[in-house]
């Protein structure tokens, strides 16, 4: 029997891609955004002297430039205790208020999904 409480398929995927970046590349945090049509989008932070993105900023800017035109789900993998605001916010100019937004432990336990708005 499956828990139809706990994150699908897909977004399980997308936790899985932000951590495997986050891991991959040694940044503070990991992202990852599945658009409208299925295509995910990984990212990490950007932290260089002329430009600051957060790995959620950086996933959503990637679906723009990509065609994206909508969000299905984020998700960031983070020590953080909740999405911050500026991350909900980047997704909500995508996807909408209603997207949700999960927030994933290093160890890619899921601790919160939130909606974007």
């Amino acid at each position: 029997m499956t828990d139809s409480t706990g994150p699908g398929a897909e977004d399980r995927k997308i936790v899985t891609l932000a951590r495997s970046v986050r891991a991959r590349n040694g940044v503070p945090e990991g992202a990852a955004v599945r658009d409208e049509t299925g295509r995910t989008y990984a990212a990490g932070t950007v932290a260089l002297d002329s430009l600051r993105l957060s790995a959620l900023q950086t996933a959503v800017a990637m679906a723009v430039a990509s065609g994206a035109t909508s969000l299905e789900a984020a998700a960031v993998v983070s020590e953080a205790a909740t999405a911050s605001e500026a991350d909900r916010a980047a997704v909500r100019d995508l996807g909408g208020p209603d997207t949700p937004v999960l927030l994933a432990g290093p160890d890619g336990t899921l601790r919160s999904t939130v909606t974007a708005g």
